[in-house]
């Protein structure tokens, strides 16, 4: 018989983008000069709506993702389409479920806006799927959205499936990640199994070793534009006193990447030029080869969306030790 350390936990992933909490939970990359080892998660199924984000993810894990709208995949409305259907069990489902309309939570009206049906997908993948634990990772905003009302429906809903519901709040510099990103981790554990409260993981880095941006993305200052994948530019002008005009501080952690910035993604502290895309994607620590298509626009736009790979590592390192201790 097979160790149960080695033991493949099957993992459906919804709204995974171009598949920065993916490849934390499927390991085997090197980025800032660490190795991060392959962890015992088997990707079966995954899900996105963005084209662009879907043809990254393929190219990069040479398996296909079902680019489709999740509400539709759910209510079975692609029937030509026989990789869609998704499986009737995993061990773990992941995501990042969209949280803009969750505002009016207290009524429950932000949970029938498009984006909360988004949500709802997750909490009906999560009935069908049974797994022994989820996780749901999204912005630090959410905890304070409308009162905290929103945090407490989303505990409440998945609560009535079967779960003990924790969450907590991370600041992603404090594992190694060279941004300003706080985000919230909400895990939920099968009352089902009698599982123990989740044990999430702790920091690895202290403030005063926080890795900066310069060390990061130091080597590709002199690098020429296109001359290394990723390695290109927004042409946009400065616009003083909005948002992404700022200059890096080479010594400190870099601001947030994100999704919506226009083309005003924070200027290179040399101040010739923005940061570039393979920039911004070593800032949330992907790999070098791990390329983004078919553009820099949308690969800014990927970026930002993402979960660090390097600290979605630590959470499915969490995830494996738990379940391979309780299962």
């Amino acid at each position: 018989m097979k160790d149960k350390k080695q033991k493949k936990y099957t993992l459906v992933s919804l709204f995974a983008g171009c598949g920065g909490l993916d490849l934390g939970f499927t390991g085997g990359f090197e980025v800032l000069g660490k190795k991060y080892t392959k962890r015992n998660f088997d990707l079966i199924w995954a899900n996105d709506f963005e084209k662009n984000a879907c043809l990254t993810f393929s190219k990069y894990f040479d398996k296909e993702i079902v680019c489709a709208d999740i509400v539709e995949v759910l209510k079975g409305n692609y029937p030509d389409l026989f990789s869609s259907r998704m499986p009737k069990k995993a061990d773990v489902v992941i995501g990042g479920f969209p949280c803009q309309d969750f505002s009016l939570a207290g009524k429950r009206r932000g949970f029938n806006s498009k984006r909360g049906n988004l949500y709802q997908s997750m909490v009906e993948t999560v009935k069908r799927l049974e797994p022994a634990l989820f996780i749901a990772e999204n912005v630090k905003g959410l905890l304070s959205m409308n009162g905290g009302d929103a945090i407490e429906t989303i505990k409440k809903d998945f609560a009535e499936l079967g779960y003990n519901v924790e969450y907590k709040l991370f600041h992603v510099a404090d594992y190694g990640v060279p941004q300003n990103r706080e985000r919230v981790i909400i895990v939920g554990t099968s009352k089902k199994k009698k599982m123990p409260p989740f044990v999430f993981p702790k920091p690895t880095h202290t403030k005063d070793k926080w890795v900066s941006v310069g060390e990061a993305i130091k080597d590709l200052e002199k690098i020429e534009e296109n001359n290394f994948p990723n390695h290109s530019w927004s042409r946009a002008k400065m616009f003083e006193g909005t948002q992404g005009n700022s200059i890096i501080k080479k010594d400190k952690i870099a601001p947030t990447m994100r999704a919506e910035h226009h083309g005003n993604i924070e200027w290179h502290w040399n101040k010739k030029r923005r940061l570039s895309a393979r920039e911004a994607a070593r800032i949330q620590t992907f790999p070098d080869n791990f390329i983004f298509y078919p553009s820099t626009s949308s690969a800014y736009k990927q970026i930002g969306n993402a979960v660090p790979p390097v600290f979605g590592w630590h959470i499915a390192k969490a995830v494996e030790n738990y379940l391979t201790k309780n299962i």
